[in-house]
């Protein structure tokens, strides 16, 4: 199940990068001074910053088998998804009057997201409760 966790992991990073270069090609950052976007600079990437630390250490957990590294994992992950949720709310939130960046993110883009997402976020809490070793 790890190596399942990986595959989906990495199908949720690749839509999180589209998702983020249509942001900033959208003038993204620009915006951040006149405070028209709802995502700020910190949220957007500290989200993928988190994600990508805990995907180092579940490749971690899966090399080595410790049981510290998959729950390691897990709760960087969490914080991960709290963030990627306000981005979600905030996205919601901004609906047909958006007038920042966000309003060229896809419908499809950003489902197909989240839902991978909770769908990693799952596998990683149950692979790491079953976890033997360490």
């Amino acid at each position: 199940m790890g190596l399942v966790t990986v595959v989906t992991w990495l199908f949720t990073a690749i839509v999180g990068i589209y998702l983020l270069y249509l942001w900033l090609s959208g003038g993204g950052l620009r915006q951040q001074a006149t405070k028209v976007t709802r995502f700020p600079v910190a949220l957007i990437f500290s989200h993928p910053a988190l994600a990508i630390s805990a995907l180092a250490c579940w490749v971690a957990f899966l090399l080595t088998g410790s049981r510290v590294l998959a729950w390691a994992a897990f709760g960087v992950l969490a914080g991960a998804a709290l963030l990627g949720f306000t981005m979600f709310t905030r996205w919601l939130g901004a609906g047909r009057h958006a007038k920042g960046a966000e309003r060229r993110l896809p419908v499809l883009a950003v489902l197909l997201h989240g839902v991978a997402g909770v769908t990693t976020f799952v596998l990683v809490l149950l692979t790491a409760a079953v976890a033997r070793g360490q």
